[in-house]
């Protein structure tokens, strides 16, 4: 992704967070990073990495859908002079996030986890911010402020620079994941995998991900599309569609490949690992620039 201190990146799909702990480490001491995924129990577990590894002071998560989430980052940050009148002056505004609520509000949430442990959210719910650090932007924002949408002229120049859209996928490249269907048998192996209608509703999601993924992207900005999967359906050919959907939409070649144990994939400049070339579990990645048009 080639991430640069002062960076605004979006991991559309950030769960369990073990890149979006990667994306703030190299962040440094500027820019923001703004993980999305559709679980909040996985999202949950974002939050406990970014805290356990000091890593979430410029990050925010929000439980939202991929496919339809649209908030720009934050790119002017308040000082910590400017925040505490902005704190002084606004009541309904965002202060410093701590995970200490009151009794009332624990017991809510832990009657609404009882009723929905897994609840995922729809295409019509309000983002729901779970976590943001203190350098994230949203200290000191109303409410408002933090929901505003913008149009799609303004995406051009306050859009993210880097965009991760690791996609949900059958996972058929993952040797770790293949190996536990030895203990969850064949048939479910096949509901999970080979089953084609799911793998039909993935390649719809995998493509939705990457519209709404570059949709947020600013002009000059640059965007990584991956999957573990090993399958022309779910990689080549949801590249090949968006391309041509997309005029402002341009494959770039990863430099730093050249160095890598991969090949290419069908489409040029597309990439490709598998245990045999690579010695690893199967990934297919693609990244993409956004011209002016």
């Amino acid at each position: 992704m080639d991430i640069s201190v002062g960076d605004h990146v979006l991991d559309l799909c950030c769960a369990p967070g073990a890149k979006l702990c990667m994306i703030s480490d190299l962040l440094g001491d500027s820019g923001s990073v703004t993980g999305v995924d559709v679980a909040r129990h996985r999202l949950a577990a974002c939050r406990t990495m970014l805290q356990k590894y000091v890593l979430g002071d410029a990050c925010r998560l929000f439980v939202a859908d991929g496919t339809t989430f649209s908030l720009m980052p934050v790119r002017d940050h308040l000082d910590s002079i400017s925040c505490e009148f902005a704190l002084e002056e606004k009541k309904d505004t965002f202060r410093e996030w701590t995970s200490r609520r009151p009794w009332k509000e624990r017991k809510r949430a832990a009657r609404a986890r009882e009723n929905a442990a897994s609840r995922l959210v729809s295409e019509t719910d309000h983002p729901e911010l779970i976590f943001y650090g203190k350098s994230s932007g949203v200290v000191g924002l109303s409410k408002d402020e933090l929901y505003q949408t913008v149009s799609s002229s303004e995406v051009s120049s306050s859009g993210y620079d880097k965009v991760l859209v690791d996609a949900e996928c059958t996972h058929d490249g993952s040797i770790r994941h293949i190996q536990k269907f030895e203990h969850w048998g064949w048939e479910t192996l096949n509901g999970r995998v080979l089953n084609a209608e799911r793998s039909d509703n993935l390649t719809t999601l995998q493509l939705k991900l990457l519209i709404n993924g570059f949709r947020l992207l600013r002009v000059g900005g640059s965007l990584v599309y991956s999957t573990c999967s090993l399958t022309v359906s779910q990689n080549e050919n949801v590249v090949e569609w968006f391309l041509k959907e997309n005029s402002s939409a341009a494959l770039q070649a990863i430099e730093a490949a050249k160095d890598w144990p991969c090949k290419s994939g069908r489409i040029p400049k597309t990439l490709r690992f598998d245990p045999v070339t690579s010695k690893t579990s199967g990934l297919f990645v693609a990244k993409f620039t956004k011209l002016a048009v």
